[in-house]
């Protein structure tokens, strides 16, 4: 029995970031080669399936296909394509000895190699987006949305321009993701969905088909029915590109979303911020020469990644060119899809992992939130003061705050201290003062939105 060795790979795919056999093992189904060759025979298998039910083939060819296509491996496959020098024609060579004369003809009957390639690969993507990809990604969507309620009352420091701007919480940070995390997913959901087939021949006009069916599209309906496939409205030789780019685009903005997640994790394990921190295990090293350090390596990991595969998107968009009815500008580059997928599928499984094991540090979240405590107080002084009355609220309240920038005192301090704002601060209820004296509680309704954006993605993807 052949072992698989990971380190004669020549994709990282392979041997670093799926080499747990059970990772590997799940993508494999629906991304490697063997699964091309398999979906494809299933393609075949519709066809012969159709055939016989239309009385073109005898009753017996539906199952001498089945049984044929469970023999045939990718390897001999190949190996016949190294003879004919055509990919699709090998296939149904292998497909045709081994089933019975009165049967042969009827293998790819009326079909052109696209018909195949094209209807096998979104079948397979369809699957893997059902099967694989959505499950794994409502996991880490379940896992930040934990966190988020868990540290929905939590005070941070909010931050614009790498500045501290004005107060939320930890769960409404993380609740950010869990929001575009989850549209990200719905698009996968109704992208994969629109994936379609094609059994309209040679340019699309159906000419071989309508020779034999009045209502070759009826024909084609019922071959990608039973593959639980759509047709598009119009192909050529091959399905028209826009559901495959458009379902690869919602890959691609999703692992996006997980590297604005990864890079914003990242620069809160910054030294000078090191508000979260990940799980380091024993033995664990964080640099070859500095023995004091834990990087973030599974967030610049992910980051890493997505700039590896983000411009794949640019290929899909190029991919959409195609002259005439069909030339073979992407024939290579569509076969790259599956590693894009593995990737997706690489980064998220990573983030799970350090979410899960997540460290918040709440003192050093706190004693962030306390160094421009009295600066913080600016946003609802000058709203205050405008809603009294105050001509111009706005600059009075920037004055002062170069003011306590220089001095020791509070804005509330200069507030009581200036002749300008005399009068006001009375003015004000007991809760707007409140605002002004305990910053921390000027949080608007983060725990509460947290709260309501977790509920509503937990209840979509129960």
């Amino acid at each position: 029995m052949l072992t698989r060795d990971i380190f004669a790979n020549i994709s990282p795919m392979d041997h670093r970031y799926s080499k747990r056999k059970k990772d590997f093992d799940a993508m494999s189904k629906y991304l490697s080669e063997n699964a091309s060759i398999k979906y494809q025979l299933e393609v075949e298998l519709a066809l012969v399936k159709v055939l016989a039910e239309r009385g073109l083939c005898p009753e017996k060819a539906p199952q001498e296909v089945r049984e044929a296509i469970e023999e045939i491996t990718t390897e001999e496959v190949y190996e016949e394509e190294a003879k004919t020098k055509h990919n699709i024609r090998a296939l149904v060579n292998c497909i045709q000895r081994r089933v019975s004369k009165e049967t042969r003809p009827y293998i790819h009957f009326t079909a052109t190699s696209y018909d195949i390639v094209d209807t096998a690969n979104s079948l397979r993507y369809k699957k893997a987006a059902e099967e694989l990809i959505l499950p794994k990604l409502k996991e880490l969507l379940q896992t930040w949305a934990e966190i988020a309620l868990q540290e929905k009352d939590q005070v941070q420091i909010g931050r614009t321009h790498g500045q501290h701007a004005v107060p939320v919480t930890f769960g409404f940070t993380i609740a950010e993701y869990v929001s575009r995390f989850g549209e990200r997913i719905k698009e996968i959901e109704l992208k994969s969905q629109n994936l379609r087939g094609k059994f309209a021949g040679a340019v699309g006009a159906y000419n071989a088909s309508s020779i034999f069916f009045d209502d070759p599209e009826e024909f084609e309906k019922d071959v990608l029915a039973e593959l639980d496939l759509k047709a598009g409205e119009h192909s050529t030789q091959i399905v028209a590109p826009e559901p495959i780019t458009d379902f690869v685009h919602a890959l691609i903005s999703t692992f996006s979303v997980l590297a604005a997640f990864a890079d914003d994790m990242r620069h809160l394990q910054r030294s000078e911020i090191a508000e979260i921190g990940e799980y380091f295990s024993k033995d664990q090293v964080g640099s070859s020469t500095m023995p004091h350090k834990r990087n973030p390596i599974n967030y610049e990991n992910v980051k890493s990644l997505w700039k590896a595969f983000m411009p794949q998107m640019n290929t899909l968009y190029m991919d959409q060119l195609s002259e005439h009815q069909r030339d073979l500008t992407n024939s290579a580059s569509s076969r790259f899809i599956p590693e894009l997928i593995a990737g997706l599928l690489s980064a998220a499984a990573r983030l799970n992992r350090v979410s899960t094991k997540m460290v918040v540090d709440k003192a050093n979240i706190r004693k962030n939130f306390e160094q421009n405590k009295k600066m913080i107080v600016a946003e609802p002084l000058y709203i205050l003061l405008a809603a009294k009355g105050h001509p111009d609220a706005h600059e009075a309240v920037r004055k002062l705050t170069l003011k306590a920038q220089e001095t020791d005192l509070s804005l509330k301090e200069l507030v009581a201290q200036s002749e300008e704002l005399k009068g006001f601060w009375e003015d004000f209820s007991d809760k707007q003062k409140e605002l002004i004296l305990q910053p921390e509680k000027y949080t608007g309704i983060a725990a509460e939105k947290t709260e309501k954006i977790v509920k509503r993605w937990q209840n979509e993807f129960k």
